[in-house]
């Protein structure tokens, strides 16, 4: 579902990936880990298509990223902090969203944005949300479309106990339907209990 080989990313004469090479299969939940400017997030932005100039393959869901495609389909993500129009609410960036496939209506916005405990109704623009709120929408836009992949960059950060213990449960129950995870956290606990097997990456390479 997800197969990296031996991609890499110079910026500015700077490498940031080396030669990298991870798999996720289908039913799968991987971990990324690593430090701050490990290189996990580019590697993540690479596989979203956000970055092209890169030497490799990367393939999600068969087709190769920036020849095939641009973008990777069926393909739900958060990378670094979730971005949305801030003078709307929260469900009309969703709606704004959802309009661009035409995938889902009102009632999966709905049941996605209670999924993550936020209020469809609730009138409250972007801007004002608190950093879990912001989260937790990008967590509902991630999921609302039944994406066959989730690639998820500290998803669970500004959650609260009960929303975190929820939300891992949630990604558990995906997991289970046959979607395919890549997660990055810097919680332990969060990649103990989510993923089946973690990549380490430290200054771009891959070393366990």
């Amino acid at each position: 579902m997800i197969n990296v080989i031996n991609v890499s990313l110079t910026i500015n004469k700077h490498p940031i990936l080396t030669d990298v090479s991870i798999q996720a299969g289908q039913g799968e939940a991987v971990g990324l880990v690593g430090g701050n400017g490990s290189g996990k997030t580019m590697l993540m932005k690479c596989i979203c298509g956000f970055h092209t100039a890169f030497t490799g393959e990367i393939q999600v869901l068969g087709k190769r990223i920036g020849k095939d495609v641009e973008f990777p389909e069926r393909t739900g993500f958060i990378i670094e902090s979730p971005g949305f129009m801030p003078y709307l609410s929260g469900y009309e960036n969703l709606k704004i969203l959802a309009g661009i496939h035409k995938k889902i209506g009102k009632g999966e916005i709905s049941a996605y944005m209670e999924l993550a405990g936020l209020d469809p109704a609730d009138r409250k623009k972007v801007r004002k949300y608190s950093l879990g709120m912001k989260q937790r929408l990008g967590l509902a836009q991630a999921l609302m479309e039944d994406p066959d992949v989730l690639i998820l960059d500290e998803p669970f950060n500004g959650l609260d106990k009960g929303m975190l213990a929820k939300m891992r449960d949630v990604l558990i129950r995906e997991k289970e339907k046959g979607k395919t995870i890549l997660l990055a956290s810097h919680n332990e606990k969060d990649i103990a209990y989510i993923c089946d097997r973690t990549y380490e990456i430290d200054a771009g390479k891959i070393i366990a």
